[in-house]
């Protein structure tokens, strides 16, 4: 990534000038979003302030990208960081001066902001666990990594209509989305990729449509040039609202959209040489001879390491622990960091005497599966938000653990505060969408219930709109299913398939 920090560094003059007319208020909020999201800064809500969003190729930090952010945080006294569901890390509450400085210094230790907003490639993702994960296809990673270096050519060279989001897989899990991105890599049990195209929650949510089967992963660069040549093609210019990769499956038919990309696939194959030699690193470090139990502590497919997973509550750990956490691993060998697509982390290559350690520094994190829920940053900070998703889902927390209920009762719920779906509400078992419900009393703060999504390869869905709920009144929603639930001795997925009428049941309650 150097060479691109080299070529990037000069643009940084232009952002330095529009910053400083947005804050001198000579542009408008949504004139300076349309410059800094290239950046990978946007002003936050009140203008204020700027937010900073790291990209993390499948959300990897190393020790050193680590120790820089934990530098950074102490440095210029960050209050506020946020884990997104695309991997990367956002730093909230910042002044320009410390934005240019921390763009300046992300550069210096391999992390490049630009593209992390605007009209670009972002942030390439991947399971957290490849290359650990013990039932995986194969490791995912390397091709990732390899994707997104070739990604970040496309800045400043090519026009898109809009954001383009390419990820990987390693397992049906499809924690990343492959099968409805705008390109996804989905590995396969023969070690080739299937290719997804054209997908994406959000307004008009779209499954990705199959353009290729049984592709070798050395190949993978031909299809993220055709994606890029077909979207400048066939995307929408005009349209910034029907402009992302998903509703060129409306303008062309899904067929006719299959037709268009192999044709620029074709063409690519015949005028370009991207074939791509790669050796998977092996992990050689061994185990200590003794285990951990612990459900955060996950046995990797390496005999005798782990990984240990931490979610903080709502996907925004305190700063200070990134200087905890990187004092902790610095001796460890071959230890590193990978933040995933639900707000959390892993923390993987640990011998057992290694994660009783960090399992003792990430003990403030969600305790079961309904305090790792997923909350978008919200309207607090976020420009466009509609609703304070942060403050909803900690207050459903507090409430919920009033009841004390066993794990599995309540699901990981995923809360959005607009319909940009930056949580992924429409493919949880339970999700949120921030809106306005229309009362007696006038308007009030409110959200869709979405209910049955499901991310899973060969089983996706898009959530049911079940109606509209009073914010005020979902924490104490949560309360009485989970009670109902618990009185059936059932996790949430038995309750729900058996007794769905008496689920409807409460949440009309709520909605009527």
């Amino acid at each position: 990534m150097t060479d691109h920090a080299a070529k990037f560094r000069g643009d940084l003059k232009d952002f330095h000038e529009m910053t400083d007319k947005f804050y001198k208020k000579e542009i408008n909020v949504a004139q300076y979003k349309g410059f800094s999201g290239k950046f990978g800064s946007y002003a936050q809500r009140g203008g204020n302030a700027n937010m900073l969003r790291l990209r993390m190729t499948g959300g990897e930090i190393n020790k050193d990208k680590l120790n820089f952010i934990a530098e950074s945080i102490e440095k210029y006294d960050i209050s506020l960081t946020h884990i997104t569901t695309c991997e990367t890390l956002q730093l909230h509450n910042l002044s320009p001066e410390q934005v240019f400085e921390l763009i300046e210094g992300a550069f210096k230790h391999d992390i490049i902001t630009i593209g992390g907003g605007g009209d670009f490639p972002r942030n390439v993702m991947c399971p957290p666990l490849s290359g650990v994960q013990q039932d995986e296809y194969f490791d995912v990673m390397p091709y990732a990594k390899k994707a997104a270096d070739y990604l970040m050519g496309f800045i400043d060279t090519v026009k898109l209509p809009r954001k383009l989001k390419v990820c990987f897989s390693n397992s049906k899990e499809n924690i990343t989305h492959a099968t409805f991105r705008d390109l996804g890599f989905a590995a396969k049990e023969n070690g080739l990729f299937d290719v997804y195209s054209a997908g994406g929650l959000g307004r008009s949510p779209r499954m990705g449509a199959l353009v290729a089967s049984d592709v070798k992963p050395s190949q993978i660069l031909y299809y993220i040039k055709a994606m890029v040549e077909t979207f400048t093609a066939y995307g929408n210019y005009e349209n910034r609202g029907r402009a992302r990769t998903r509703f060129m499956q409306e303008t062309l038919g899904t067929e006719g959209y299959i037709e268009a990309y192999q044709e620029k696939l074709s063409k690519t194959f015949a005028e370009e040489n991207l074939e791509l030699n790669i050796e998977i690193p092996e992990i050689t470090k061994q185990g200590d001879g003794k285990t951990v139990e612990n459900k955060r502590a996950i046995p990797q497919k390496q005999p005798g390491l782990y990984a240990v997973s931490y979610h903080p509550l709502g996907g925004s750990p305190q700063p200070e622990f990134f200087r905890k956490l990187y004092d902790t691993i610095l001796p460890m060998e071959d230890v590193l960091v990978r933040l995933s697509p639900d707000e959390g982390m892993y923390i993987i290559n640990l011998t057992s005497s290694e994660a009783e350690k960090v399992l003792a520094i990430t003990a403030d994190g969600a305790n079961n599966t309904f305090e790792s829920s997923v909350a978008c940053i919200g309207a607090s900070i976020c420009q466009v938000g509609a609703r304070d998703s942060q403050s909803l889902l900690h207050a459903c927390v507090e409430r919920v653990r009033k009841e004390n209920f066993p794990d599995g009762t309540l699901p990981k719920i995923h809360i959005s505060g607009c319909p940009s779906s930056c949580s992924a509400h429409q493919i949880a078992p339970l999700g949120f969408r921030g809106g306005v419900k229309q009362t007696p009393e006038g308007p009030k703060p409110a959200f869709a219930v979405f209910e049955q999504g499901c991310e899973t390869e060969g089983e996706e869905a898009f959530g049911e709109d079940l109606g509209v709920m009073l914010e005020s009144e979902i924490p104490e929603f949560l309360a009485e299913l989970g009670t109902e639930i618990a009185a059936h001795h059932q996790t949430y997925e038995q309750f729900t398939a058996e007794h769905h009428n008496k689920f409807i049941e409460i949440v009309q309650k709520y909605i009527a």
